[in-house]
Formats: C-alpha cells, structure tokens, sequence
C-alpha cells in the first residue's frame, strides 16, 4: 500500500462527515467561542494517541497482554451507548455530561476520531513494513489534517441545518453508530474465536 492509499483508508475510517453531527450534539451546550477550542484540543489530542498508536500499539498491547479484539469489542461496546444516547436523547446529552460540561477524551478524541478501527489500522499498517513509518505518519497525518479541517467547520453545516436538520441527522446517525458498533463487536468476537 502507497502512502496516498493509506491516507485515503484511514480518512474514510475517521469518517468526519459522519461524525459531525455527533460532535456538533455533545458541543451544541457550550458557548461558540469556546467550542472551537475544546475541538481543537480533542483533535490534536487524538492525533497524539493516533502517532502513539502507530509507533508503539502492538507494543502496549502486548505488555498489557490485550489483543486487537478486545479494541474493537469495546470500541463498539461504547460507541453502540453513544448510538443509543442519540436515538433516545436524555436531559445531559449524549455524553451525560450537564449542560455546558466540557467534554474531555471521551467520546470525541476516543472512541470519534481515534476510534478502535483506525488503532487497528494503524497497527496493521507498521506491522505490514515497519521500514516505512515516515510515509504512515505523513498518511496518517494527511487524513487527520482534512479530517480536522472538516470538524472546525461544524458551526457552518450548523447555520446551514438548522437545529431540525441536526436533530433528524443526529438520529439517523445513531442507528447507523448503533449499526457500525454492532458490527465492530461481532467482528471482534467472531475473530477472538476464529483464533481461538
């Protein structure tokens, strides 16, 4: 796989488009000023653990004895409580945090942008040729810069959905994560027994 392939696989796995109106839900209580900077935040704190992830994943997943299954189990185990949360809004959000809460890591750096499938991406990628860890950052950098640039520009889809359009894409986006999440468990556990 090239370095543009890669960075190709690895955006569509982020998914930004998909994850906007998530983000735009758990950021929708917090003044606008600050939402930019929370955002910025989160994303440059999945960045970390994405480069973390690259550089040493299989390492720390060895050390801890976890295998890749485990990531995606409950990857989707989490992201199905989120999916779940947007179908059926409760008074705290999807995050159960109150109005105004700052969200912090969970759940938009991880599970929404450095989620269990792009962990497993990236340690699928330096397990397939460790001697090409520059063009998997450079990937992996490349993939995140567009995908930032896409979530920054949440309060334009904001104006242009208006709170209806939210709330109807928010609840179709919760079956879909509801959908993914399902499917990222089975596919966890079908692999966990598939090798025994």
């Amino acid at each position: 796989m090239d370095t543009w392939s890669a960075a190709v696989t690895l955006f569509l796995i982020m998914d930004p488009l998909g994850n906007l109106p998530i983000f735009m839900s758990v950021l929708k209580t917090i003044e606008p000023k600050r939402r930019r900077l929370i955002l910025a935040r989160e994303l440059l704190i999945s960045l970390v653990i994405m480069m973390t992830f690259l550089f040493s994943g299989q390492a720390v997943l060895d050390f801890l004895n976890v295998r890749q299954e485990s990531v995606s189990i409950a990857g989707g185990i989490i992201l199905f409580l989120i999916g779940l949360k947007m179908i059926f809004p409760q008074p705290g959000g999807i995050t159960g945090l109150a109005s105004g809460e700052e969200p912090f890591i969970v759940p938009l750096a991880i599970p929404l942008i450095a989620g269990p499938s792009v962990l497993a991406a990236l340690i699928l990628l330096a397990n397939q040729d460790s001697s090409r860890m520059l063009d998997w950052s450079l990937a992996l950098g490349a993939a995140w810069f567009v995908s930032a640039t896409i979530l920054m520009l949440s309060g334009t889809f904001h104006r242009l959905l208006g709170e209806r359009g939210l709330t109807a894409i928010e609840r179709l986006m919760g079956m879909i994560l509801i959908m993914i999440s399902i499917q990222m468990l089975l596919d966890g556990i079908g692999h966990y027994y598939s090798l025994g």
